[in-house]
This record gives C-alpha cells, sequence and structure tokens, in this order.
C-alpha cells in the first residue's frame, strides 16, 4: 500500500513533465502558421521560437526560491496555473506581443517544474526506486512530446487557425494537473529542513515507509544538524555536485537533442524528405522517445545510472557520426537519415533523457538540493536556448555533416567524463549521498 501511495503522488507530480514537454514540443507544428499569420521576420520568427525557452531560463533560475519558501506543493499549483494561462492566452492572442508574453510565461513554468517537480519525487521516494519514480518526471516529458506530435498532427488538419487549437488544448491537462495537486502532502524533508514540523512530516513518512520511517527521520535530522553550510550552495563542500551537474546538464544539450525535437521536420526536410512525411517522422521519433524512456526507468534502479550513461554515450557517438556522414556523402535518402536519428533518440532516451533528472536531484546535500537542482537546471536550459538559437545558423555554415560532427565530439567528451567523474548514486538513501559522491 506505501509503494502505491508513494507511486501515485510521484504520477500526480510527474504529469507537470507531461506538460513540460507538451508545451517544449508543440511550437514545433505551429511555429510556420505563426510566422504567416503575423508576418514575422527572421529575427521576429527566431524570438517567437526562443521566448519559451528564455522563460524556462528564469523559471529555472529562479525555482529554488518558491520551492524553498514556499514549499514544493504550493510551487507545483504556481506551476499549473503558469501552464493554464500560458496555453489559453497563446490560443487566444490577437497581438504578436501578446502571444510571445503567454509563452514567456509557459516557459517560466517549464523551468520551475524542472527543478520542483524532481526534488518532491526524489525527497518522497525509498532509495531503492527512486530512480524509477523520478524517472516517471522524464517520462512524462517525453510522452508530452509525443502528444504533442500527434495532437498538431491531426489539429493540423483543421485548417488555418488550427495552430490555436495546437496551442490551447493544453488547458486541460494543466487543469487536471492543479486539480490532483490537492490530493497530495508536502514533501516530508522540506517539512523537516524549512518549517521544523516534526509531526506532520512524520505522518507523511509514516505513510511512505510504516516500517522505518522513525530511523529515516532520524537520520535526516542528523545530516540537517551536521550541515555547515546554512543553505549556501557555493561553498567548498559542495564543489563536486556542483560540478557534476555543471559537466551533467552542459553535455545533454551538446549532443543535439533540442535542437533536434524543436527543427525535427526541418532536419528531415533538408535530408529531402516532403514535409507531410517530415511531420510523421517526427510523430516516429516521439514514439521511440518514449518506449526507450520507459525502458530506461525499469533498468535504472537495478543496472545503475552509470552503466546507462556509458550504454547512451557509445549508442550517441555511433548514431551521430552516422548522420554526420551521410550528410558528408550526400546519401541523405530519407529512409537512412530517420533510422540514424531515431537511434540518437534511443540511446539519448535510454541515458542522458532518463538520467538526468534522477541524478541532479539525488547529488545535492539536503539543505542545497533546491539550488543544487536549480543550477543543474538552469545551465540544462541556458545551453538549450544557446543550441536551438544557434542551430539554423549551425547548419547553415558548417552543413548537416559539420553540425553533427561536432555533437558526436561532444558525446566522446560525455564519454570520458561518465568512465572518470561519474559516481554511481543507486541504492543510497539521499542523506548518504554525499558519502557516495565523496568515495568516488
Amino acid at each position: 500500500m506505501n509503494k502505491n501511495t508513494v507511486l501515485a503522488w510521484s504520477f500526480v507530480v510527474a504529469l507537470g513533465g507531461f506538460l513540460f514537454g507538451f508545451d517544449t514540443a508543440v511550437i514545433s507544428g505551429a511555429e510556420k502558421a505563426v510566422q504567416e499569420h503575423w508576418h514575422l521576420s527572421e529575427f521576429q520568427h527566431g524570438l517567437t521560437m526562443a521566448i519559451a525557452l528564455i522563460g524556462t531560463v528564469v523559471g529555472a533560475a529562479l525555482g529554488a526560491l518558491p520551492s524553498d519558501k514556499l514549499g514544493r506543493k504550493n510551487t507545483l499549483f504556481a506551476v499549473a496555473a503558469l501552464y493554464f494561462i500560458s496555453a489559453i492566452g497563446s490560443a487566444l492572442a490577437n497581438d504578436w506581443t501578446v502571444f510571445i508574453l503567454f509563452r514567456f510565461l509557459g516557459g517560466i513554468g517549464v523551468g520551475v517544474s524542472s527543478v520542483t517537480a524532481p526534488i518532491y519525487i526524489s525527497e518522497i521516494s525509498p532509495a531503492a526506486s527512486r530512480g524509477k519514480l523520478v524517472g516517471l518526471f522524464q517520462f512524462n516529458v517525453v510522452l508530452g512530446i509525443l502528444i504533442a506530435y500527434l495532437s498538431n498532427y491531426f489539429i493540423g488538419q483543421l485548417g488555418e487557425e488550427s495552430w490555436r487549437w495546437m496551442l490551447g488544448v493544453q488547458c486541460f491537462p494543466s487543469l487536471l494537473f492543479f486539480i490532483l495537486i490537492f490530493f497530495i502532502p508536502e514533501s516530508p524533508r522540506w517539512l523537516l529542513l524549512h518549517k521544523n514540523n516534526l509531526s506532520e512530516a512524520t505522518k507523511i513518512m509514516k505513510r511512505i515507509n510504516s516500517e522505518g520511517y522513525e530511523l529515516e527521520i532520524e537520520k535526516i535530522q542528523e545530516s540537517n544538524d551536521r550541515m555547515a553550510g546554512e543553505g549556501k550552495l557555493f561553498i567548498r563542500e559542495n564543489a563536486k555536485p556542483i560540478l557534476l551537474a555543471l559537466c551533467f546538464a552542459l553535455f545533454n544539450q551538446l549532443s543535439g537533442i533540442n535542437a533536434i525535437i524543436y527543427y525535427a521536420p526541418r532536419v528531415f526536410e533538408m535530408a529531402g524528405l516532403g514535409s507531410q512525411s517530415s511531420l510523421l517522422s517526427t510523430v516516429g521519433i516521439g514514439v521511440i522517445n518514449f518506449i526507450f524512456t520507459l525502458v530506461a526507468i525499469n533498468f535504472i534502479d537495478k543496472v545503475g545510472r552509470k552503466k546507462l550513461m556509458l550504454v547512451g554515450s557509445l549508442g550517441l557517438i555511433v548514431s551521430l557520426a552516422l548522420v554526420s556522414q551521410a550528410f558528408y556523402t550526400e546519401q541523405t535518402t530519407g529512409f537512412a537519415i530517420t533510422i540514424y536519428l531515431m537511434s540518437f533518440i534511443a540511446f539519448f532516451a535510454f541515458s542522458q533523457g532518463a538520467v538526468i533528472w534522477v541524478f541532479i536531484s539525488e547529488i545535492f546535500p539536503n539543505d542545497v538540493r533546491a539550488k543544487g537542482q536549480t543550477f543543474g537546471s538552469l545551465t540544462h536550459w541556458v545551453m538549450a536556448a544557446i543550441i536551438t538559437f544557434c542551430f539554423p545558423a549551425l547548419t547553415e555554415i558548417l552543413g548537416g555533416g559539420g553540425t553533427f560532427l561536432m555533437f558526436a565530439l561532444f558525446m566522446v567528451l560525455q564519454l570520458i567524463y561518465v568512465v572518470k567523474f561519474m559516481p554511481e548514486t543507486k541504492g543510497r538513501s539521499l542523506e548518504d549521498m554525499g558519502q557516495t559522491i565523496n568515495l568516488h
């Protein structure tokens, strides 16, 4: 019963990941129609595509403040409200400036969600199943991306105003998310650390772990008593987790994943596919992403985070190199490029995609976990914005071959990072994680 309770709470919070993925990918189907509707210049079009990512960077930068001050649960309420307002506002906007304002608000929701949701799930999860439960967040991200692609494909048949429905339909899952948050408790670790509310934290911990809750509360309190940083992230004691999170987040985006998610139809058109075939291939990418994320979250607590990253890094190097070679040799038949890119998505979903939010939510001490997650998430989204913004220019300057070769070389560096520096974190309590990090 306890396992089912924690699973239910985790799944509710992971719905924030579904909205995260949906909001991230939905613009790919509407971008051309939006450009034509308001007769946007290249600069305005680029800003329209990037504005949600800019909002995400702001949300990620600010994510620790509401998460620590207001609590994880109240922050999730705010995230749901932002998603709802963004969906309605974007769909009904009668002015381009108003449109990008509402897309910006949605981006803030994504950024705050990427900080708060993984923290909440990691703080309520038993150590033995924490990877799988936090992995639900990423599972819902890719499910949101897939549903956005499918939604865009079907709604796209409705006519020239269909882009409004593409963006507005997100209001329904946003409202559901808001309602379901009423049924989850506050994070017991937040109650202990920020509110010193032992009685309420004990009630929640007892529901999570009816047999070992007293020992777990004792360990949390002892861990908090040992902490000398007083909630400061950038101190010497936190140097290792900071460096680990920084590198992990950098490599996540230097794989080229967001460029492919945002520009998938254009990449396929570069390879010679027609526009309709490109949309269908994009749906295929969403399906592969979904399947291999599901596979990964079923392995992450069994084989560990590091092994997934080793397998994934090798696969990413090979698949990106094959894409690069296909462009260099001009053997860009739609079929070959589709297979290579789907292989890339499969290896990414199996490794970086599934591991990033789990790993970063685990490696920081209790008193700076929200700040550490903010730091990792902020790094991730700044890089996402940079890569997304630069991708069209990169393909113009370097061509498809040079661009994907560059991504492949970065994955070689990621492999070195995983082999030499990445610790294994499976099966350890959050309070013991500092010791785990120091042993590697």
